[in-house]
């Protein structure tokens, strides 16, 4: 089985893929605008350099006298022409007492008869001053712009999301068990409505299958053990008619009568198990468990010829419905005495918050994954329903109550855990 997925509230998921996607978006924008501003700058400042360049050479055809401004201007009479240069370069600034960097042009023209070296400088700071200016500006703006989106979108959601978290509340609180009509509320969306529909019927035709199925269930129940209890008297009437039965007649007759009652009583174990999954014991109230315990142990030494032992701590005190707190017990210590071997001691015994209950056994169940499990038995020895620890196991899962099973010093103990799972 796979790794179970992490979960997270729809509106955290869009809000996380709605700042994933910005902050993408703001990223690339950002640092599109900063290339792209960088060579526009870089553009106007060689257009810059490449007019004044133009101007020098026409100050020279009036005034061929070389001159220079530094570190903006510098003007050579060199021999030969040369390739122009375009580079940036670090140069002192005597006006700033500092190395600057500056965007440098350097030119050749033959002007009058002579050869001149043009270089022309612009400062190169400036720009970039501007540059970051104006990224920093547009990140502010993106900022806050993205800031507002973000909360108003967020909002947004919340309020068109709100119909469908109020129907998924009324979804978790739906019951089988009452008739009230599901509450939900109606949405502008087209789909939510949709969807709301198809929820009030489904809802409708579950409580009608489920009415139906529990009506089917104890109609069943109830009409059986008529019939049963008519064989059973039937049975009665035939073993104890003065005719006497031979010892076969006898024993099938005997044999006849346990299936019956072993009928009647699964019909009733799978009606109680049906009604506990359906929820049906609503009536909770608050038990000691051990004082209980101590009286199903009891009524159980009349008719049985095991010893049990009961060792009880401390009391413990649970919130359960009573007639479902009989049958734990009941079953509890049916199952130990059914299994028990050599008429040897049962034992019952508490801690703060647990309950434990031990037979004798040879060896540990092969399969106790499968204990829990409708109609399991370990072997078919003992013939029982196999579904007195389902019960018992429902029973817990309905009140969060824990349970297990272990073999111990060559017995077998099954604990309940009372406190929290």
């Amino acid at each position: 089985m796979g790794d179970t997925l992490k979960k997270i509230r729809l509106i955290r998921k869009t809000s996380k893929t709605f700042l994933g996607i910005s902050a993408l978006l703001m990223l690339v924008s950002t640092v599109a605008l900063y290339f792209y501003l960088r060579n526009l700058l870089q553009s106007e400042v060689e257009e810059e350099l490449r007019s004044t360049e133009a101007r020098i050479e026409s100050s020279l055809v009036e005034n061929p006298e070389p001159f220079q401004l530094s570190p903006v201007v510098e003007i050579q009479k060199v021999s030969r022409l040369g390739n122009e240069v375009l580079k940036d370069t670090i140069i002192y600034d005597p006006s700033q007492d500092e190395m600057e960097e500056f965007r440098e042009l350097s030119t050749f023209s033959a002007i009058n008869g002579e050869n001149y070296r043009i270089t022309v400088r612009a400062l190169v700071v400036e720009s970039e001053n501007i540059l970051i200016a104006v990224v920093i500006s547009y990140l502010v703006i993106i900022l806050l712009v993205f800031l507002f989106l973000f909360y108003v979108n967020r909002s947004k959601n919340q309020k068109l999301w709100t119909p469908f978290f109020h129907n998924l509340e009324q979804m978790k609180r739906f019951s089988l068990s009452s008739d009230a009509p599901i509450a939900l509320m109606d949405s502008e969306i087209l789909e939510f409505s949709e969807l709301n529909t198809e929820i009030k019927l489904l809802t409708n035709k579950v409580r009608s299958d489920y009415r139906n199925l529990k009506q089917y269930t104890e109609d069943v129940s109830h009409e059986m053990q008529t019939p049963l209890a008519i064989i059973q008297a039937k049975i009665e009437n035939m073993i104890n008619i003065e005719e006497p039965l031979d010892d076969q007649q006898f024993e099938q007759l005997t044999s006849i009568q346990r299936d019956i009652q072993r009928l009647s009583q699964m019909t009733k174990r799978l009606t109680l198990l049906t009604k506990i999954e359906n929820n049906q014991f609503a009536n909770v109230e608050q038990l000691d468990i051990t004082r209980l315990m101590a009286v199903t142990v009891q009524d159980f030494c009349e008719i049985s010829n095991n010893a049990i032992k009961v060792d009880f701590e401390y009391p413990i005190k649970v919130d359960m419905d009573p007639y479902l707190a009989t049958v734990l017990c009941n079953n509890l210590v049916s199952n130990a005495i059914k299994y028990n071997i050599a008429q040897q001691d049962i034992v019952v015994g508490s801690t703060v918050d647990d309950i434990s209950i031990s037979n004798a056994g040879t060896t540990p169940l092969k399969h106790p994954d499968s204990l829990y499990n409708r109609f399991y038995r370990e072997s078919d020895g003992v013939k029982a329903t196999g579904l007195g620890l389902a019960i018992v196991k429902r029973i817990c899962d309905l009140y969060g109550f824990g349970i297990d099973y272990r073999f111990s010093g060559d017995r077998h103990v099954f604990t309940i855990h009372f406190g929290k799972k």
